[in-house]
């Protein structure tokens, strides 16, 4: 019995065990639809996010960066990560929807799991009016971001150049 039992026990001991730290070995995000909760607003911080089933990517735009310009130019403006905007990587312990961001009083699940925010980067945005000059569409691009987790890790493996685009209203 007990050449039976201490193998079994072994195997079950061995599967049970983790080191705790989750690796995120890549950050991918281009293809997946960008969410907002309110409509974006030229004058006022915008919170953008995307949402890949237990991961999500939050920008937090500063104010006034979605410059609306003048209908027939196209304006480029720029913000930096983290000294004006910042950029956070969550991955969370189960699906998440975009209620988890929206909500007056968010979900209890899924809870976050790991938090990364972003050390460095810039925020690209060009903004130009539509063909019929009623509304600007403001595309968002992300360049030299970089992640470093709790242990000092650099997340090197990054997929989200393209952040999306977003539209506000001519005044």
């Amino acid at each position: 019995m007990r050449k039976f039992f201490f193998p079994i026990l072994t195997f079950f001991v061995l599967l049970s065990c983790s080191d705790g730290d989750l690796q995120v070995e890549t950050i991918d995000f281009n293809g997946v639809s960008l969410q907002f909760c309110a409509d974006p607003v030229a004058t006022s911080n915008n919170v953008l996010f995307k949402i890949n089933t237990t991961e999500a990517l939050i920008l937090d735009l500063q104010s006034s960066v979605l410059n609306n310009g003048v209908v027939g130019e196209t304006i480029t403006t720029t913000s930096t990560i983290p000294g004006q905007s910042t950029l956070v990587y969550r991955n969370f312990s189960d699906n998440v929807t975009s209620a988890y961001f929206c909500d007056d009083v968010p979900p209890a699940t899924p809870t976050v799991a790991q938090e990364i925010e972003a050390q460095d980067g810039i925020v690209t945005i060009t903004t130009v009016a539509d063909t019929d000059g009623t509304n600007f569409v403001h595309t968002i691009t992300l360049t030299g971001v970089s992640f470093v987790a709790e242990n000092g890790e650099r997340i090197t493996n990054l997929t989200i150049d393209e952040f999306g685009e977003v539209t506000t209203v001519v005044p």
